[in-house]
């Protein structure tokens, strides 16, 4: 009891210094990417519905979907459909494996349609609390396999893949205005950041290491049966071959928990 009770103590310590080290991290990511002017701006809308359904003691299922408009959201950009089967080590920690179908809006000499990118992932989740505020570090590998397309019958046709490889850390912060000490209904306020990195064939996609970095802010309500529903505002910074792209975001999401 005694040793459980130190490992519980020293485990509190180390996260609490995993979230310190990694908030300094994402403010210099996004103090170095806020520098850059020349980006090119777009507004566009997300609407997102991320899904945990219970299977035993030790197993769940891991279900996302989203539907990404293009500029001015004037139409789909992008349609994502990520199950994935997750592993409850303890009620701290979440390991999980998927798979990621994504139909991506192409321009090609004024040819437009949709070609899919299809992706292995695996992700590693580790949640805590400090105070109120319940924080949560995720840290993904996505195995990307890139439609390379070309015109064909005045259609966009696939005719081969690329590979690449890409890591991300994601830290998620919620902050309960309402029921503070033991929250589990009301209004609350969501603060999160990931940083997403090319760490292998990079010249498949933009030629760099680093891809992009999303910045959100929500406020959110929770709802009896275990729902968040949250609308706010995500400021995606992604690196081109040539230059960046600073997407102005209106998500509006909602979650199914545990």
């Amino acid at each position: 009891m005694i040793q459980k009770k130190f490992w519980q103590k020293e485990e509190i310590v180390l996260l609490r210094r995993m979230s310190t080290f990694f908030r300094y991290c994402l403010l210099i990511i996004v103090m170095k990417t806020s520098s850059i002017a020349y980006a090119q701006v777009q507004n566009t809308g997300w609407l997102a519905s991320f899904n945990t359904f219970k299977l035993s003691n030790k197993t769940s299922l891991h279900f996302d979907a989203q539907l990404r408009s293009t500029d001015e959201i004037k139409n789909i950009q992008t349609v994502l459909l990520r199950p994935g089967l997750n592993y409850h080590l303890n009620p701290f920690m979440l390991a999980t494996a998927g798979y990621g179908f994504i139909e991506n809006r192409r321009t090609m000499q004024e040819v437009t349609g949709y070609v899919t990118e299809h992706r292995i992932w695996e992700q590693f989740i580790v949640s805590h609390k400090i105070n109120t505020i319940s924080t949560a570090h995720r840290f993904r590998l996505e195995q990307r396999f890139l439609p390379i397309t070309a015109i064909e019958n005045n259609r966009l046709q696939i005719i081969d893949r690329n590979t690449s490889h890409r890591f991300r850390y994601f830290i998620r912060n919620i902050v309960p205005l309402q029921n503070r000490n033991a929250f589990s209904q009301g209004l609350f306020f969501a603060l999160q950041d990931e940083v997403f990195l090319n760490i292998a064939k990079q010249e498949a996609v933009n030629g760099k290491t680093f891809d992009q970095n999303r910045l959100y802010l929500a406020l959110g309500y929770r709802l009896p049966g275990k729902i968040d529903i949250e609308a706010g505002y995500m400021n995606q910074y992604t690196s081109t071959r040539t230059s960046f792209i600073n997407n102005h975001i209106a998500q509006l999401a909602l979650y199914k928990r545990l």
